[in-house]
């Protein structure tokens, strides 16, 4: 029986990332969680029930994006029971938090791969969930200063 695997990214570059790995999708019973905005939206066509969105907010938003986090954060929970992975492996950020600690929680295995745009410093997503990834992989050299336990995978791209 394959593995559960839940990819999970927010829109943009760290989706872009993400999908970088979509060679390995088929090894597994794999699930993918984004936001929905107008630039991922033709996933679903391609993924049908594999993909699963969350509400789309930034912190350029300050008004609405702790509610939109809440919103999130509860949507991610019912995500996690549906879904039941065994492995969570994300490029983070805000909508990988969430769904990363529920999984710790309940026994996921969670991989964490920082994104390549982080060279110097990570991202303040890789520096929560660092402690609690069972492996954390930098796509630099240089950031093995910062997370002393990573890996050094190499670029994703």
């Amino acid at each position: 029986m394959k593995k559960r695997v839940l990819f999970v990214a927010s829109t943009g570059g760290h989706l872009n990332e993400l999908m970088q790995l979509k060679k390995m999708f088929d090894n597994y019973n794999y699930y993918i969680i984004t936001e929905k905005t107008k630039s991922n939206l033709e996933l679903r066509n391609i993924y049908g029930k594999k993909i699963n969105y969350l509400v789309f907010g930034t912190k350029d938003h300050p008004v609405s994006y702790p509610f939109k986090l809440l919103y999130n954060c509860f949507k991610s929970v019912f995500l996690y029971f549906k879904i039941h992975p065994d492995y969570i492996v994300t490029t983070g950020v805000h909508t990988a938090g969430p769904i990363s600690l529920i999984g710790k929680i309940f026994g996921t295995r969670i991989v964490y791969i920082e994104t390549f745009a982080s060279i110097k410093h990570g991202t303040i997503t890789g520096r929560l969930l660092y402690p609690v990834t069972d492996k954390f992989i930098v796509q630099w050299e240089s950031m093995k200063k910062e997370f002393p336990n990573s890996v050094y995978g190499g670029w994703i791209f």
